[in-house]
This record gives C-alpha cells, structure tokens and sequence, in this order.
C-alpha cells in the first residue's frame, strides 16, 4: 500500500488517472505487467479499466436513484454480466463492507460515509488487481475518515491488492507501507514522514533530538 502526498496542483489525481488510463501521458510511457498501455486497442483499454483497476475518487459518482446494490453491479453489468449475478455478488461486496442491511436503499439516501463503502464496493467488484483511491477521505468527517482508512486497509490485506492512495492526510499516510511526495512531477520518499520516523526512532532509544538552531 502506497500513499502519495503533494501539495493541491501537484498532480497526484493526474498520476491516479494516468494509472488507470484515463488519461494519456504527453510524455513517458505506462505499463501493467509487460503490458504498454498506449499500444493497446480502445476494447483492451476498457477490459484494463474495468477489470486491473478499481478506482475510488473523493465524491462516490454513485447513481442516486439507484439502490446500492444496482450501483455496486454496475461494472459488472458493463461486462455483459446477467442482472442475477450480478446483484447477488454486488450484495456479497455489500456485505464485506459492512451494508448487508442497505443493499436495496437508494444511494442518494445513506450517509456520507455508506456512500464511500458502496463506491469502495464497486471499485473491487471485478476483482481487479490494483485499488486507485483519490483522496477517499477527502469529504468525511474524521470518524468516518478513520472508518474508511481502516476498511481499506483491511481490504488491501484480504484481497492481495496493490493499493495507491492520493491524499492529504499525513497522519493516514504514515500507515501504509511507503509513502511518496509528488513535487515539481517528481516522486520521492517523503522527507516529512522520512523525519518524522527517524525522530521516533531516536525518541524511542532514549537519544534527544534538536531541530536546527535549538541549543543544548
């Protein structure tokens, strides 16, 4: 699990996008596996979409009128799935996120954060390999945010997935395994969460620690 961090315009939502080949590099290529993304036909391009890559963004995009069941089948409907099959593994997704109970409520009546675990739901449907989170949190209170963080990391674990998550939220970064710093189109380990665990590590064996201009 990756979390990247950067200022607001750094580009980390156009990173996610360029991952999931919803946008097209000007420069530089990407690849799945051994796969070259731009050398695929546009039908490879929506199989990649729709089976490699579950995408959450900040705002769920979940069809209020529909139930969250409807909404959670849709990927999978897209595929060509019969409507049966897809409603009763749309409600085994629903389950696994805690909304055994809410599958037939319309989306446009759950709370903020049901609608994220339906959005997530939907995101992992197909099965895909790889999780793309844009800012999850972003709208949440911080509760809910605690809440969603927690199911994705459970989530990631359970379902073997390559999980990149954009956000804002340092304190929710420093819990994935590695966190990256998108500055100026670059991507580095961030120097802040760098700092921060070697000032842990020192805390931690008894060593003081002086930032500069501190004397003593």
């Amino acid at each position: 699990m990756i979390a990247i961090v950067g200022a607001s315009g750094a580009g980390k939502s156009t990173l996610l996008h360029l991952l999931a080949a919803l946008d097209t590099p000007t420069n530089g290529e990407v690849y799945f596996g051994s796969k070259l993304l731009r050398s695929l036909a546009e039908v490879e391009l929506a199989e990649y979409r729709n089976r490699a890559v579950g995408f959450v963004w900040q705002r769920h995009h979940l069809l209020p009128d529909f139930t969250a069941a409807e909404n959670v089948a849709m990927p999978m409907l897209v595929q060509g799935q019969a409507l049966g099959t897809a409603l009763r593994v749309a409600g085994g997704w629903l389950a696994e996120v805690g909304l055994a109970g809410r599958a037939g409520q319309r989306a446009g009546e759950l709370s903020g954060g049901e609608q994220q675990r339906v959005a997530i739901a939907r995101a992992l449907v197909n099965g895909p390999e790889i999780l793309l989170a844009d800012e999850p949190t972003g709208d949440l209170d911080e509760r809910s945010a605690e809440a969603i963080f927690e199911l994705i990391q459970r989530l990631h674990r359970t379902h073997h997935l390559t999980s990149i998550l954009a956000t804002h939220n340092l304190n929710l970064a420093k819990r994935t395994d590695r966190v990256l710093a998108l500055e100026h189109g670059k991507l580095a380990p961030s120097a802040e969460v760098l700092a921060d665990a070697a000032g842990h590590a020192a805390r931690s064996a008894g060593i003081g620690v002086r930032t500069p201009g501190e004397r003593g």
